[in-house]
Parts: structure tokens; C-alpha cells; sequence
């Protein structure tokens, strides 16, 4: 969403939040004391009252009070009937990754960066420089593995050449955590992606999704609030699975989420330096695929 589109949506935010609130100060003559405000109804309040899009698509199933850092500073979920693991997602950033460490301090699964795209006009798409050697660390270490591209793609063809890239990379090892999509705008005129709408983005999940599923795999989207609520299409995307990233005490994201990134400065035996650290609250180790 450029600069000027990302105005515009604060505005709207801004105007349909004054309007449900109004001026504790003010009362127009003719108007009750209790005035009913109607929001368009392409509009809703979430559990904070703040106005985000409708979309008909499954909610949170998850209460954010229910969220807690263990003594390890580590994400648990107050309700034993929820299955949740601790996970780490990596790319070559992390240099060399002792596995067998990272395995024994408490971690179940590892979403390892198979590939990138460019952000420059070119857009070239490459293998993560320690993708082979991390997969093989990491299986080896007893974790359950998946993958994600990091997208810059602008359409629905270099999308799918980005999950045909991966669905090349990961033959011959298993994979049990989704093959995630991971679309982010890099906020630079001369990025590739700065222009792109929302439509397109949409459209270049789905398709990047649909060739990862067709291929016999789970797949993921990868989003924050913003991306959540403003820069995909969630009706298109309703039988995805998302993956949440807000770093924050509790998720407050209002539609439904599997997965949730909530640090980027977690620190986990056998990997130097910060790593971002997920709780999941499904078990897709031990999912029947239909």
C-alpha cells in the first residue's frame, strides 16, 4: 500500500472511530441523548473497539487472556484442550545453527526460509544460502520442519514460479508445518513492490497457495494487522492458514490464525544472536491431510 493509499485507509479509520465516539462535549440540537450511530456495514468493531473491515471469513477461536510467558519468556495457552508447540523460524540471518541444542531447549518445530525474491526491478529468486543446511540440521535434530518464500512477487505467474522454486527444493525431505507465503512491502520507490495493490497481492497468495496445495502440501499466510486487515482480501483467502505476527503480550488480531510470531528477539540455545519465536495451536505433526 503506498503512502498515499495508507493515508487515506488511517482517514477512514480515524473518521469511522469520531463518528462512533463523537464529541462528549457536543450535542446537535434535535439529536437524543443517546444517538444510534450506524457504521457502514462493510465496517466492524473488534474486541478493542476499533474499526477494521468485515470480513465473512472464521474468527479468532483463541482468548487473548489465556496468553503467558513461561519462565522462559516463552508463549503458553491456558486451555488444555488447545494443542500448542514453541517453534523458531530462521533463515541465513541466523549464520550457523547448532540443531541438537535448539531442539533440547524446548523447541518442537522449525519454519526454516527456503527462498527469497529481490526487492530490486530484476526481482531475482534465490535459494536461501543455508536452506540445505538447516532443513538437514534441523530434521536431524527430531524437529518437525516447514518452509517459507520470502515473496516480492507483482503477479500471479512469478508467484507460482515461487512455489514451483520451493516445491524443488524441498523434494526428498518431510515436511509436516506448512509451505508459507511471505509477502511483505519493502517501503522504498525503487522497490518492485512498492506500487503493488492489495488485489494483486491477494491474488498472488492464492495462486502461490493453490500450486503449494495442489503439490500435496499445507499452506500458509504469513501477515500482520495491517496486512490482516488492509492489504489482503481474507474472503479470498478463507481456506488458508495464517500465521500472525504481532509482538505484543497478546494477540488482538481479530479473524482466525494458526500460528502466532509474537518476538523477534527471542533467544534460544544453539542460535546466536535474536530469533523469532512462534507458539502454534494446531498440530499439523499430527493432522490427516483431507
Amino acid at each position: 500500500m503506498h503512502f498515499q493509499k495508507r493515508i487515506t485507509v488511517l482517514l477512514l479509520m480515524i473518521s469511522l472511530l469520531f463518528t462512533a465516539c463523537g464529541s462528549p462535549n457536543e450535542q446537535p440540537s434535535g439529536i437524543s441523548e443517546d444517538p444510534v450511530v450506524t457504521k457502514p456495514p462493510e465496517f466492524i468493531e473488534d474486541m478493542n473497539g476499533v474499526v477494521i473491515p468485515n470480513y465473512d471469513v472464521e474468527t479468532a477461536q483463541y482468548d487473548p487472556a489465556l496468553f503467558s510467558a513461561d519462565e522462559n519468556g516463552r508463549m503458553v495457552y491456558a486451555d488444555s484442550s488447545i494443542t500448542t508447540l514453541t517453534g523458531v523460524d530462521v533463515s541465513s540471518h541466523q549464520k550457523k545453527i547448532d540443531w541438537k541444542k535448539v531442539a533440547a531447549d524446548g523447541i518442537d518445530f522449525a519454519i526454516l526460509r527456503a527462498a527469497y525474491r529481490g526487492y530490486g526491478s530484476k526481482g531475482l529468486l534465490v535459494e536461501d544460502e543455508r536452506f540445505k543446511e538447516n532443513i538437514k540440521g534441523a530434521l536431524a535434530a527430531g524437529l518437525d520442519v516447514g518452509v517459507y518464500v520470502f515473496s516480492q512477487a507483482v503477479t500471479e505467474q512469478e508467484a507460482v514460479e515461487e512455489a514451483e522454486f520451493v516445491l524443488d527444493l524441498i523434494k526428498g525431505y518431510e515436511l509436516k508445518y506448512p509451505v508459507v507465503f511471505d509477502w511483505e512491502r519493502y517501503n522504498n520507490e525503487d522497490s518492485r513492490t512498492y506500487y503493488t495493490d492489495s488485489a494483486t497481492i491477494t491474488a498472488c497468495a492464492k495462486a502461490f497457495c493453490d500450486r503449494v496445495e495442489a503439490a500435496g502440501y499445507r499452506s500458509m499466510v504469513y501477515l500482520n494487522l495491517m496486512f490482516g486487515y488492509y492489504e489482503y482480501n481474507l474472503e479470498q483467502l478463507a481456506d488458508i492458514d495464517c500465521w500472525l505476527a504481532q509482538y505484543s503480550s497478546a494477540p488482538s488480531y481479530y479473524y482466525h490464525y494458526r500460528m502466532w510470531q509474537y518476538t523477534c528477539k527471542g533467544k534460544v540455545d544453539g542460535i546466536g544472536g535474536n530469533v523469532d519465536v512462534n507458539i502454534c495451536l494446531y498440530d499439523y505433526a499430527g493432522e490427516e491431510m483431507s
